[in-house]
């Protein structure tokens, strides 16, 4: 059988996790068959999303992986995993800022990514509770000096988790008496029933205030996020404005989200290019 050089490895993959979370698992066979490509191909394609934990590998061929709704992976595992579509949708992400905005990002891989497209935006006042996102501000102050039009960053305190944002009462407080045009949330999970979760319960208290504190809620999320439940739910859908996520989201699932909130895919034309 002939490789199917349309389908990028990460798409691939896509498809391969889709299909597995879809129908509680997959067959290699099955899996060459729809991708058109090998059964080493296939195996491979098992292998690395096995060692990235994405699924397990069964005889013949994988099933979900079970996670405990407490298990918090830290920033550099989560790193590694889809690392263009996190590329693709802070871009997309980024285009919906404004200069001179006041804008929040909470702490997650996503937002780090996001937060380097930021740095083009001039005269941003940017509110975190990220060491890693307030490290990309300072380091290209640090780089450059302060040049006219740079983000005036304000740095939450509070308790670091092993995603390094900071949490708890701190954390809460500082972002109780502020008020911002634009949050930008990373997520853990999302579905329709438990909206938006984490395995962190200060850090799901410290989120809820960030949502509270914002006119307008973005979350950044790839497809891998959707169906993910973690123990602790912080908003509902209806929360929500905007979702700006990547081209490996099902169908399915863009409709299903399309009926709470908007639904920006990064790369895809949109309907609606109006700033928020």
């Amino acid at each position: 059988m002939s490789e199917n050089q349309n389908l990028l490895a990460e798409q691939r993959r896509a498809l391969i996790l889709d299909e597995v979370r879809r129908r509680g698992g997959v067959r290699v066979n099955e899996l060459t068959r729809r991708l058109g490509v090998s059964d080493m191909t296939v195996r491979r394609d098992l292998d690395t999303l096995a060692r990235q934990g994405m699924l397990e590998k069964v005889h013949g061929g994988a099933v979900p992986v079970v996670e405990a709704s407490t298990h918090e992976p830290g920033f550099e595992a989560k790193s590694g995993l889809e690392p263009t579509a996190k590329e693709d949708i802070a871009r997309a992400a980024a285009g919906l800022v404004a200069p001179g905005a006041a804008v929040a990002l909470s702490g997650g891989t996503t937002t780090y990514a996001l937060a380097q497209h930021l740095l083009e935006v001039p005269d941003l006042t940017v509110v975190t509770n990220s060491l890693r996102v307030a490290d990309v501000f300072h380091a290209a102050q640090r780089s450059s000096g302060q040049r006219q039009g740079a983000a005036t960053v304000v740095l939450t305190g509070g308790v670091r988790t092993p995603s390094d944002s900071l949490v708890g009462p701190v954390a809460d407080q500082a972002i109780a008496t502020l008020h911002f045009d634009l949050l930008f949330l990373g997520v853990h999970g999302i579905s329709v029933e438990a909206g938006l979760s984490t395995p962190n319960l200060a850090e799901a208290e410290t989120n809820r205030r960030l949502v509270h504190s914002a006119r307008r809620v973005v979350v950044v999320a790839d497809h891998t996020k959707w169906g993910t439940v973690g123990l602790s739910s912080f908003a509902t859908l209806e929360q929500v404005d905007t979702l700006v996520t990547d081209g490996g989201l099902a169908a399915e699932a863009r409709a299903e989200m399309s009926e709470h909130l908007r639904v920006v895919v990064a790369d895809e034309p949109s309907q609606d290019d109006a700033d928020l």
